[in-house]
C-alpha cells in the first residue's frame, strides 16, 4: 500500500468574484451553512487518509490559520457557559490535522502554488485539493482517487463531464481504455470548443507522484507569467502512467456566487435542523 499523507491546499488566491465580502475575509473562509468552505475540503482529506496537511497561503489569509488554531479563551467561555456541542465541534476543528502553512509570496499560478510545497512534500506521493471545487458524495472525491492510487501507484485526477459549449472553461484531457482504467494521453488548459479531445474535465482533486515537481520546476510561464499546472501534468502523462476517475456524487463550483449559492441550497435541504424551514420558505417564493 503507498504512503500517501500529505495534501496541498493552494488558497492564495484573492477571490475578486466575492469582493466586496473577501475584502477581509479570505473566499475559503465563506459559509456553507455552517462551517467554511476550507473546513469541508480538510475534512475530504481526512476521510481519505491525508493527516498532514500545508496549506499555500498569500497575504490576506491570517483568518484560515486562526479558524484550525486552538483558542483556548473560546473554548473555556464555552465550557464554562455548559454548551457542550458547541466545545465539541470547535475544538474537533483545532485537533483535526496536522497544519502547516507556507507563504506564496508572488501571484504566479496555479502550478507555482503547488510548487512552493516541495519541500514540505519531499519525495512522496501527495494529494492537490481545490476547495473551491466541492464535492458532496457518500464515498469523498479523494478517497475515490486514492483507491486507484493505491492499486496503480501512480498519479490519478478527479474528472467530471461538462457541457460541450462550457469546455472552454475547464482544463480538458484526451484518455483511452487501459484494461478498464481511463488512462490520460494528454491535458490541455481551457481549449477552444472545436479543439477539446473530450467532455471530461479536471475537477480540482488530485494524486501526484512527485516528479510533477520536476515539471513544475521547468515549466515556461504563460498568460500573465503563470505556471499552469495542467502544463505540468500533460508533461508527466507523457512520460509515465496517469489516471483518470469520473467522480461519483454532487459538485458545485464554490468558487463563483451562483456555485456558492446552489451549494448553500442544496446542502441546506439535506440539513436535519434547517430542511424544514428551509423548504417552506422556499415554497414562499415567488418562482
Amino acid at each position: 500500500m503507498t504512503d500517501l499523507r500529505k495534501v496541498v491546499f493552494p488558497v492564495a488566491g484573492m477571490g475578486t468574484r466575492f469582493l466586496p465580502a473577501t475584502k477581509a475575509t479570505p473566499k475559503e473562509m465563506l459559509p456553507i451553512l455552517d462551517k467554511p468552505l476550507i473546513q469541508y475540503g480538510v475534512e475530504e482529506a481526512l476521510s481519505a487518509g491525508m493527516k498532514d496537511v500545508i496549506m499555500v497561503t498569500g497575504r490576506g489569509k491570517r483568518a484560515i490559520e486562526d479558524h484550525f488554531d486552538i483558542s483556548v479563551e473560546l473554548e473555556a467561555n464555552l465550557r464554562s457557559a455548559g454548551k457542550g456541542d458547541l466545545y465539541e465541534q470547535v475544538s474537533q476543528v483545532a485537533r483535526m490535522a496536522n497544519i502547516a502553512y507556507i507563504r506564496q509570496k508572488e501571484p504566479k499560478g496555479l502550478g507555482h502554488a503547488v510548487l512552493c510545497a516541495r519541500d514540505w512534500v519531499g519525495d512522496e506521493c501527495f494529494g492537490v485539493s481545490l476547495a473551491d471545487e466541492l464535492m458532496v458524495s457518500e464515498k469523498s472525491a479523494l478517497s475515490q482517487l486514492r483507491d486507484l492510487h493505491e492499486k496503480t501507484g501512480a498519479s490519478v485526477v478527479g474528472l467530471v463531464r461538462v457541457p460541450a459549449d462550457k469546455v472552454s472553461r475547464y482544463g480538458i484531457v484526451a484518455a483511452h481504455d487501459e484494461d478498464g482504467l481511463l488512462r490520460i494521453d494528454r491535458l490541455v488548459e481551457k481549449p477552444a470548443i472545436a479543439d477539446a479531445p473530450s467532455d471530461m474535465a479536471l475537477m480540482g482533486r488530485y494524486i501526484f507522484t512527485p516528479r510533477l515537481f520536476d515539471y513544475l520546476e521547468k515549466q515556461t510561464p504563460g498568460s500573465l507569467s503563470e505556471i499552469q499546472l495542467t502544463d505540468a501534468m500533460d508533461g508527466l502523462a507523457k512520460e509515465e502512467p496517469m489516471y483518470g476517475v469520473i467522480l461519483d456524487g454532487a459538485r458545485f463550483d464554490a468558487g463563483n456566487p451562483v456555485g456558492f449559492l446552489q451549494a448553500n441550497i442544496a446542502l441546506g435541504l439535506n440539513h436535519p435542523d434547517y430542511a424544514e424551514a428551509l423548504k417552506q420558505f422556499i415554497r414562499t417564493l415567488p418562482i
